[in-house]
């Protein structure tokens, strides 16, 4: 067996970033314009799943009001609203949710905060890439 000698030169790489708090996690986030591989948020993918299969079950007349549907799934009414107002999102922001390609500042907390019914001021409010 032959023994390489090892190699003395030192390789310093600078990366820059900063850390972000998504979500109750810590995240990296690289500078504006740096090549970025995109990461689907679980957290809001599930958010979007729920208030469809929610709003599917209210139309379908499984339940007859928010109140007792939330009462089943064992959260606040009031919570149960504001995820059901995610159904209401235009197509190509849920479509972008959906493939991880929303903006870095689309968050569930962000989209559970009031936003606006017209599809082209949801666009200003949610820039996406």
């Amino acid at each position: 067996m032959t023994r390489v000698a090892p190699i003395l030169d030192t390789v310093t790489l600078h990366v820059p970033f900063r850390v972000v708090k998504r979500g109750g996690r810590k995240e990296m986030q690289l500078p504006e314009g740096a090549a970025q591989t995109r990461k689907i948020d679980g957290a809001l993918v599930k958010a979007l799943a729920r208030a469809f299969r929610w709003k599917r079950m209210l139309e379908t007349g499984e339940f007859a009001t928010i109140a007792e549907l939330a009462e089943r799934e064992g959260i606040a009414p009031s919570y149960m609203t504001r995820v059901l107002r995610l159904t209401l999102l235009a197509p190509d922001i849920v479509e972008a949710i959906l493939d991880g390609k929303q903006a870095p500042e689309v968050t569930l907390a962000r989209v559970l905060e009031p936003f606006p019914i017209d599809w082209s001021e949801q666009k200003n409010t949610f820039a996406h890439t």
